[in-house]
């Protein structure tokens, strides 16, 4: 097969050796239950001391904790590999992986993006882009665990706009016929995950034209791939690869590991693909406070808050109690948008209140009985307009959407070298 410059492109894809539990090994992405460490320290009981990629990674609600933890995650990607435990599973191809949960079975591709491709600045027209506005002060606590690693491992999730179900759909077909890697139970109600090798030439190929004919059907500022998880984390890879680069040599950059970022791509036509608003929980401030200056913030913009009429609609959580706040001449494009416009607003005159976004509406419930605290359920997500609307928009207000709940989020199984 001819080696193209590819967006998504195949890659050596690690995995732990015979002997490693997988339902140990395989964790929940870092960036989950954040407002609910109990989570976290209950997955340290289930995995002991057998080896996992809670090992690999720093939980978010951690990163206080950042200091001390990332050198010993430096440590232990370097006794996995020198170990065994990390082993080469696929020498130059991808997995396909199927997981099932309560939505459905929905199907991925595991591969690296070429990060050349990438571009995370506002406006970007490049073959792969963000999906969110990218906060810089979000990175250098990912970067210090990125730079002097060994391996990465991923929770990116990229979409492709594929209906005609052309790239990841015929492998599935064939799945029987090819080398099964994992077939295991994800912990704590993550539901079941099994992966196979795609390494023959004739399946990279056709997954390589199959892309091919997708982006050309998208004509002029072609949207190939969009990040549908882990936006900051592949921000992170492109500026650790922004870091290294210039220091190589024109053919040094052409293969450096580096440059390629392991992820998986889904397509956003999988019914069991589900997209769940992300909820937005406010503490440090009275409900009465919160919503007065709701009101004159919509007031000098020409809009209105009131608990009825057309606009963008919220439901307000204050206790056990729910209430519909609808905003009249909503300046926002999309419901997201008009929300967090104003918590910015709100939380640069406010020190002591922050925000915190929540997976799931029942979670927002209980961590919204604590005192001052507000919260807000945003309403659904279409996400057949997902990709017109990043076009539109350029990206989603931060923290618009979620692919799933959060059990359902990607759980760390592969690796790749960096």
């Amino acid at each position: 097969m001819s080696e193209k410059r590819s967006a998504f492109r195949p890659a050596e894809i690690l995995l732990p050796g015979a002997g490693v539990p997988a339902e140990t090994w395989a964790c929940l992405a870092c960036d989950q239950y954040t407002s609910q460490p109990e989570y976290w320290r209950e997955v340290e009981q289930l995995v002991g001391d057998r080896p996992s990629t809670l090992r690999l990674m720093l939980p978010e609600c951690d990163l206080g904790s950042s200091e001390e933890r990332i050198p010993a995650i430096h440590q232990a990607m370097r006794d996995y590999l020198a170990g065994g435990i990390l082993q080469p599973a696929v020498e130059r191809g991808f997995v396909l992986c199927r997981r099932t949960t309560p939505s459905g079975a929905r199907l991925g591709l595991v591969g690296t993006v070429d990060l050349e491709e990438y571009d995370f600045t506002a406006g970007s027209r490049s073959l792969v882009r963000p999906t969110e506005q990218t906060i810089a002060e979000r990175l250098p606590p990912r970067l210090k665990i990125r730079r002097n690693a060994p391996v990465e491992l991923s929770h990116i999730l990229i979409l492709i706009d594929d209906p005609d179900r052309t790239v990841l759909e015929p492998l599935a077909k064939k799945a029987n016929s090819l080398r099964k890697l994992y077939d295991f139970d994800l912990m704590k109600n993550g539901g079941h995950l099994e992966g196979y090798a795609v390494e023959a030439r004739e399946d990279l190929a056709r997954v390589e034209s199959a892309l091919e004919a997708l982006k050309e059907k998208l004509g002029e500022d072609p949207l190939l791939l969009a990040v549908g998880d882990g936006n900051h984390s592949l921000a992170t890879a492109k500026a650790y690869w922004n870091e290294i680069r210039e220091s190589l040599s024109p053919a040094e950059r052409e293969h450096h590991p580096a440059r390629f970022a392991l992820c998986e791509v889904e397509n956003l036509h999988d019914e069991a693909l589900c997209f769940e608003p992300i909820h937005r929980l406010v503490t440090g401030t009275t409900p009465e406070e919160l919503y007065d200056c709701w009101e004159r913030y919509a007031e000098a913009r020409g809009m209105t808050v009131s608990e009825e009429g057309e606009g963008h609609i919220f439901q307000m959580l204050i206790r056990r109690d729910e209430y519909p706040a609808v905003v009249a001449n909503p300046e926002g494009e999309i419901p997201c948008e008009t929300l967090q416009l104003f918590l910015d607003n709100f939380l640069e005159g406010h020190p002591k209140a922050a925000i915190d976004y929540i997976h799931g509406a029942d979670a927002l419930r209980k961590l919204v009985q604590q005192k001052d605290s507000v919260g807000f359920i945003l309403p659904n997500i279409d996400k057949h307009t997902f990709f017109e609307d990043v076009k539109k928009l350029g990206v989603l207000p931060r923290k618009t959407f979620s692919m799933g709940e959060a059990d359902e989020k990607r759980f760390y199984m592969e690796c790749k070298k960096i």
